[in-house]
């Protein structure tokens, strides 16, 4: 694992998402250069979050832990980072001072579409995290009980991809995990 992340320039871009981030409360990221704010998740988006974390804390592999509200960056950028809704990684991430794991620890991000936002998700975050070289994407999609596997990260791209309806078990085996989805909530 690497606890220490390279030395991250404070650029004015990420002054400006550090502002806006305790002016407004919301939630900063910086994606290709573009300071994007999140609000706060709803019932619901949180719910699914909290029951695919329960889910994988007792099965992941000891060196691997879950968490929530962690950042990754994009490697060789100063500004480019993500703040996935869910994120495995090595376990010692959680006994660093470091609000950046390092890309190269993280073996799983976990995103679930918002409602009012779904292009960032379905879209962006796939090629962001494909160029980050997070070996595994995971999509669920409350809209309309889906989820989307994206694995295999090369040249800015997902090789591999698996589509699944709530109630078809979405495997990822490198991890040896297993993550059921027949009780997520969907969106009215």
């Amino acid at each position: 694992m690497t606890l220490k992340s390279p030395e991250r320039v404070m650029t004015p871009l990420r002054k400006a998402a550090e502002a806006a981030e305790e002016a407004s409360g919301l939630r900063a990221e910086i994606i290709r250069g573009v300071l994007m704010m999140s609000p706060t998740r709803r019932g619901k988006h949180a719910g699914i979050i909290n029951a695919i974390s329960k889910q994988l804390l007792g099965e992941l592999p000891s060196h691997l832990d879950v968490f929530q509200v962690a950042s990754v960056p994009l490697p060789d950028d100063p500004d480019d980072y993500a703040t996935p809704d869910l994120l495995i990684c090595d376990a010692g991430f959680g006994e660093s001072d470091e609000w950046l794991a390092d890309p190269g620890d993280v073996e799983l991000v976990v995103e679930v579409v918002s409602k009012g936002n779904s292009t960032k998700d379905t879209r962006d975050m796939v090629a962001w995290y494909a160029d980050a070289g997070i070996p595994t994407y995971l999509l669920i999609d409350p809209r309309d009980g889906t989820w989307t596997m994206y694995s295999v990260p090369r040249d800015g791209e997902y090789q591999a991809r698996r589509h699944g309806l709530y109630g078809e078990d979405a495997e990822v085996p490198a991890l040896g995990v297993k993550i059921v989805t027949g009780s997520l909530a969907r969106y009215a």
